[in-house]
C-alpha cells in the first residue's frame, strides 16, 4: 500500500480529515524547503504538496505565480526539487509528498536525462504522487503507466465544470486522491462556496473511489472546517504562501507551523 493510501486509511479510522499544505519548492529561500516541510508535518500536515516552479502557471493566481518566479530566480528546477525531497526523506520516511506542477518541467527533465527517467528518479527521491495540471487523463497514458510502474500515484483535478464523463474518466485511472478545485478561477480566489462543494462531492464519489481533497479558496480555520465536513482532505496553498512570503529566513518554518497548527486543531475539533 502506498504512503498516500495508508495515510488516508489511518485518518479515516481515526475519523479525521487530511490536512494538505502546498508550498512552492525553493520559496521564499532556495535552501529552506526541507526544514519547512518538517515544520509543517510537526504542525499537523498529513501530506505535503510541493510545487515545481514554472514560468507560465496557468491555474495559479498572482501569489503562487510570484512564488514560482522567485524560486526560478534562485535557479530551482526539477533536479533541485527532487534533491529537496531526498533531503526531507533523510528524517521523514512516512509523510507522503506529492509534486504539483505542469508538463513542461517534467518533459524538460526527460529531454535532459532520458525517457521515463522522471518517474524513476522521483520514486528514488521519495516522491509518492504527481499532479500535473495540464496532463488531462486522455493525454497522459504513457506517463500514467510510467508512474504506476514505479509505484507512484497519479492525481487529477476535477472542477465545478467537470462533466459526468470526465469524472468517470478520472475515476478509472486516478490513484492516491483526486483534487477538486472548489471554484471557477485561479488559486487564491476568494469566493469559496461551501454549499456548492457539498453538493458536488457526492456526484464525484459516484465515479471516484479514492479520497477527494478540496482546494482553491481555503484561507483559514473556518473555511477549512466548512470544507472538511464533506471532503476527505483540505488543501491550503495561497494563504500559506502569503504568510511565509516576507518572513526572514529563520522565521519561515515557524510562521508556517503556527498557521497550520491552528487549522489542524480546528479540523480535529
Amino acid at each position: 500500500m502506498s504512503r498516500i493510501a495508508s495515510t488516508f486509511r489511518r485518518l479515516q479510522a481515526q475519523g479525521r480529515k487530511a490536512l494538505i499544505p502546498y508550498v512552492t519548492a525553493g520559496f521564499p529561500y532556495p535552501d529552506v524547503t526541507p526544514a519547512l516541510m518538517h515544520a509543517m508535518v510537526q504542525a499537523g500536515a498529513d501530506i505535503i504538496e510541493l510545487g515545481v516552479p514554472f514560468s507560465d502557471p496557468m491555474a495559479d493566481g498572482p501569489v503562487i505565480q510570484r512564488a514560482g518566479e522567485r524560486a526560478l530566480a534562485h535557479g530551482i528546477g526539477m533536479s533541485q526539487v527532487l534533491e529537496m525531497v531526498r533531503q526531507f526523506r533523510q528524517q521523514d520516511a512516512d509523510t507522503p509528498v506529492v509534486l504539483m506542477g505542469y508538463a513542461n518541467p517534467v518533459e524538460r527533465y526527460e529531454i535532459k536525462h532520458g525517457a521515463q527517467r522522471f518517474a524513476r528518479d522521483a520514486a528514488a527521491a521519495g516522491v509518492d504522487g504527481v499532479l500535473i495540471v495540464d496532463y488531462p487523463p486522455e493525454e497522459c497514458e504513457a506517463f500514467a503507466a510510467a508512474l504506476k510502474a514505479q509505484g507512484l500515484d497519479l492525481i487529477f483535478l476535477l472542477a465545478p465544470t467537470s462533466t459526468e464523463a470526465r469524472m468517470a474518466q478520472v475515476g478509472r485511472i486516478a490513484s492516491g486522491y483526486v483534487y477538486y478545485v472548489s471554484l471557477k478561477g485561479v488559486t487564491g480566489a476568494g469566493h469559496l462556496d461551501t454549499a456548492a462543494v457539498e453538493a458536488m462531492l457526492p456526484r464525484i464519489r459516484v465515479h471516484v473511489k479514492v479520497p477527494v481533497g478540496v482546494g482553491f479558496g481555503i484561507r483559514d480555520a473556518a473555511s477549512a472546517c466548512a470544507v472538511g465536513r464533506s471532503a476527505d482532505a483540505v488543501v491550503i496553498g495561497t494563504r500559506l504562501i502569503q504568510i511565509i512570503e516576507n518572513q526572514p529566513r529563520d522565521a519561515v518554518a515557524g510562521a508556517a507551523a503556527d498557521f497550520l497548527r491552528d487549522i489542524r486543531q480546528a479540523l480535529d475539533a
